[in-house]
């Protein structure tokens, strides 16, 4: 049985909570060094780690984080971890070897991970994918082709014998069991809520020839399961479903999720509440002031609620607090406190700093604030079903553009607009974002990320006036989305976060990234 996997609010949207300053690099490479590590037992003693020099790994790999969250995820660590920047000295203390190299391995996404994983007693093969906003695929473990994304609890059975897969797909115990084979050995896969029991696997042990049982945690939030379903996919698939419903933008995320996640209508709420209540505590540490070496960046939020204390600034009504909280997130990313990839850590600033800094003007409550979070959740579900959030795919449009779609669908709730409104609202923001690049200044997710942020939450605010006025949208939601794969896919890969072209080859850009490369070393 095939197995759908529909994208959830708090897997593929909001989320992962995490530090570092890209989703795509250090959350994605720790959730994949974590089950690297079930797949050596938790006993790592080499890793060979290879990127295509044809990739977009190949140029960042190092200074957008993915060293530093694999080593991490080798070492069990989540990726909010308070020890991620003394990776180097834990792996060394676990006497774990780390070679890197540039290789050309045929890598067919710009986001490939080739490890091979060794120990006294055995040796892997694994390659995975970074998908976008911390999302991840493993699609082969010993050169045989695997689909597994961190959403079930994944049983591995190496065996010579065809008839095991017989003998587990008789008892109708997991969601889903899936064979792969090489010349000689059969890895059988088996998907579930749990691992298989102690019972079963004592049984298969003493029947049959086993080689190697391997068990390999989930690393997301919500599981899928067997005949996985949710309401709708697209936004006309919303709209036909609401017609007699009637029920705004949020309401009809919560139902969603609660479908999707197999959770209570009460706990998608509580999840949102709690990723909102990091979110401020975020934007709070923020404004204290932050200091980190290896950026480029100061703490420049203060100075900018000080002069605008001091009325020296234009009078940009509820914009300039908005702007004044996203400064405070990009921040603390920078400086490698905690945040929530919204829907990624290089546009973690917008969503959090619109909502939450419109909020804090219009005096609204909790619950408001939640209700505006949910209902730009349900915007990037549907672009996540239709397009990427992955710069190396999209560019820059994917992230910071998405970011504003969604952001904008927020504000408009907030403000009580209708869910046609908010959906009007995020199709104007997208048209606005087509073709918006990635060229990260010395390769950090920093210049222009900041002034992208900040774009992206003016263009969500102007956007959503526009559509609370009943501008006419002329291009419907999931259209645009449409487009916005196409001219996403069409950027030159230059400018798709390689640090190839655009801002970051510039003379400026470049004598950053020696400045920051000799601090990192002395």
């Amino acid at each position: 049985m095939t197995v759908n996997n529909y994208p959830s609010i708090f897997n593929d949207v909001l989320g992962p909570i995490m530090r570092g300053p890209s989703s795509s690099h250090c959350a994605a490479s720790v959730r994949i060094g974590r089950m690297a590590r079930d797949l050596m037992d938790g006993n790592i003693q080499e890793v060979l780690i290879e990127f295509d020099p044809n990739g977009s790994l190949a140029t960042t790999h190092d200074s957008q984080g993915s060293d530093m969250g694999l080593c991490a995820g080798f070492l069990g660590w989540e990726a909010d971890d308070e020890r991620l920047t003394t990776y180097n000295e834990a792996i060394a203390d676990a006497g774990i070897n780390i070679k890197i190299i540039i290789n050309d391995i045929k890598a067919e996404h710009p986001n490939t991970y080739k490890l091979t994983l060794k120990n006294e007693e055995e040796t892997h093969e694994l390659i995975a994918i970074s998908t976008g906003g911390g999302m991840i695929e493993i699609t082969e473990i010993d050169r045989m082709k695997v689909s597994i994304l961190g959403d079930y609890y994944e049983t591995l059975i190496y065996t010579k014998e065809s008839t095991v897969l017989k003998y587990l797909q008789n008892l109708r115990v997991n969601d889903e069991i899936i064979s792969f084979k090489d010349k000689e050995t059969r890895l059988i896969e088996v998907k579930g809520q749990n691992f298989l029991s102690k019972e079963i696997l004592d049984d298969i042990l003493s029947k049959f020839n086993i080689l190697e049982i391997k068990e390999i945690c989930p690393v997301l939030p919500i599981l899928s399961r067997k005949d996985m379903n949710v309401p709708f996919t697209t936004c006309e698939e919303m709209l036909r479903y609401n017609e007699k419903k009637n029920w705004d933008l949020w309401n009809l995320a919560t139902h969603y999720e609660s479908i999707r996640g197999n959770i209570s209508s009460e706990e998608v709420f509580n999840k949102m509440k709690h990723l909102i209540k990091i979110m401020k505590t975020s934007i709070e540490a923020g404004l204290k002031g932050t200091d980190y070496t290896d950026r480029i960046l100061g703490f420049q939020s203060g100075d900018y609620k000080a002069q605008l204390e001091n009325r020296n600034l234009l009078d940009g009504g509820i914009l300039n607090q908005i702007i004044i909280y996203i400064t405070a997130m990009m921040e603390i990313k920078s400086s490698m406190g905690v945040i929530i990839a919204a829907p990624t850590a290089g546009a973690c600033g917008t969503i959090p700093g619109t909502i939450l800094g419109a909020s804090s003007v219009m005096n609204l409550s909790e619950d408001e604030i939640i209700r505006a979070m949910l209902a730009a959740g349900m915007i990037g579900i549907f672009i996540s079903n239709g397009s990427t959030f992955s710069a190396e795919i999209g560019g820059c449009q994917a992230e910071c553009g998405s970011a504003s779609g969604m952001a904008t669908a927020g504000l408009v709730t907030l403000k009580n607009g209708t869910t046609k409104q908010a959906i009007d609202a995020a199709s104007m923001a997208l048209q606005n974002s087509l073709g918006m690049v990635c060229d990260p200044v010395a390769n950090r997710v920093e210049v222009p990320c900041l002034g992208k942020n900040v774009m992206a939450a003016s263009n969500a605010l102007a956007c959503a006036n526009m559509a609370l006025a009943n501008y006419d949208v002329v291009v419907p939601l999931g259209e645009v989305i449409e487009a916005m794969d196409q001219v996403g896919k069409s950027i030159a890969y230059e400018l798709r976060c390689t640090a190839l072209g655009g801002l970051s080859i510039t003379d400026a850009s470049r004598k950053l990234e020696e400045k920051l490369r000799s601090l990192k070393h002395t």
